[in-house]
């Protein structure tokens, strides 16, 4: 019997092109052959940070309404399953194995990249199941990504940083566009990100698209008399307004959730006529949330944080966030990054809230090596004392542990595999 390990080894070997490849010509015919296309609504989530945690609100809160949903996202840390899941359950083992058989039995012999074969076997997936929404998170960028095969109901935009470049352009205004590219004529659009580039408020109008930007059409306020509590505001097109008010703090930590919690909650109200919530429902989705990975800080001591943030937008989000964490005497790092990365920005970033340092390769060929890893330090002007060299992430793990006292905090980021090696 072919087991799911087989088949993720075999449709990593069916295209020999490049890794990533950008298009929708080779996903469309087979897309339609398999007739997998939704019923229900579709939310489509683009960004360079933020959009896997706005997934898991918007996920959370509609199962919390008693809605049946599916969520799709990419990268997994530890298990492929992890991408594919209904009503907050993973895709087991046999039903992935299934659905990879059904896109193989589509596709003849058109190759397909690796992405474009899971997001069809997802889909496939998803439409075997009665399903109230889809929720559906872009892989890169937005106009090319297979994703964007749905039309989608409602589309949120997260952010927009400098990241994949070298797919999405070398500046923002070019990188707004390709997210962008995810938006429908006459549909919502939910835009969160708070610095919009001139082209992302552009291209809506030229698409026609029902724009709503934060801090403009919806935004997020702390209550100066309870911290514990937040408030969300919101109005439409045609003049009504929401608010919600004593909304509990997200169970992803970090100041920076209660922009994706917005955006979440933004997209919610833009299809309030096909998917309403009520306030408990918002209240216990923020509250049940689960996105490992980010910023998640592990129970007891010393305190361990995890974060697959790997650009220079997600570090200066992580710095802040530590910044806002108790007072610790020491904070190790356990560090690697993909060479293809900015490292130096991502070392810049927190080097500040960082005194130790423990790094390590990552396998394959864009993982850096640890020199090239210590020689970033040392630019950014990491003092050689302060960096622990190791041949693994997992052995640079259990070095932090060993030097960490109960008192101190432990950080490990730089990268998906980073996180999923030392845990």
């Amino acid at each position: 019997m072919t087991t799911l390990a087989d088949w993720l080894t075999r449709i990593s070997a069916i295209r020999s092109g490049p890794e990533i490849e950008m298009g929708l010509e080779r996903i469309r015919p087979i897309f339609e052959r398999m007739n997998v296309a939704p019923t229900c609504p579709v939310m489509l989530v683009a960004g360079t940070n933020g959009k896997g945690s706005v997934c898991a609100y918007i996920d959370a809160i509609l199962r919390a309404a008693g809605f049946h949903i599916a969520r799709y996202t990419s990268p997994h840390i530890h298990r492929f399953n992890e991408r594919v899941v209904v009503d907050g359950v993973e895709a087991t083992d046999a039903q992935l194995v299934a659905a990879f058989e059904a896109v193989e039995a589509a596709r003849g012999d058109l190759p397909l990249t690796f992405f474009e074969y899971t997001t069809l076997a997802a889909f496939q997936i998803f439409s075997a199941a009665k399903l109230d929404a889809w929720v559906i998170e872009v892989g890169l960028g937005g106009r090319l990504d297979a994703t964007n095969i749905l039309d989608a109901d409602c589309a949120v935009i997260t952010s927009i940083g400098i990241d994949h470049t070298e797919f999405l352009g070398a500046t923002r205004e070019l990188i707004a566009v390709e997210k962008a590219g995810i938006l429908r004529k006459g549909r919502p659009a939910v835009i969160a990100e708070p610095e919009p580039p001139q082209t992302l408020i552009d291209v809506p109008v030229e698409r026609g698209a029902e724009a709503r930007y934060i801090g403009q059409d919806f935004g997020w306020q702390k209550s100066p008399e309870t911290p514990s509590q937040w408030s969300f505001w919101a109005r439409s097109p045609q003049g009504d307004e929401l608010r919600r008010h004593g909304l509990p703090l997200p169970a992803l930590r970090g100041t920076y959730q209660l922009c994706n919690a917005a955006a979440a909650l933004a997209a919610l109200h833009a299809l309030n006529d096909k998917l309403p919530v009520s306030q408990g429902a918002v209240k216990q989705g923020l509250i049940e949330v689960e996105w490992p990975g980010r910023f998640q800080v592990l129970p007891g001591r010393p305190v361990i944080v995890l974060d697959v943030g790997h650009n220079v937008h997600a570090a200066i989000a992580m710095e802040r966030a530590l910044a806002d964490m108790a007072y610790f005497p020491m904070t190790y790092a356990v560090f690697s990054m993909l060479r293809d990365k900015d490292v130096g920005a991502v070392v810049n970033a927190v080097k500040g809230r960082i005194d130790e340092w423990h790094i390590a390769p990552l396998p394959g060929p864009r993982g850096m090596s640890v020199d090239e890893l210590a020689t970033a330090l040392a630019t950014a002007g990491i003092k050689d004392r302060a960096i622990h060299r190791h041949a693994t992430v997992a052995t640079a793990y259990a070095a932090a542990r060993k030097m960490a006292a109960e008192a101190d905090r432990i950080v490990v980021f730089g990268s998906f595999l980073t996180v999923a090696q030392a845990t």
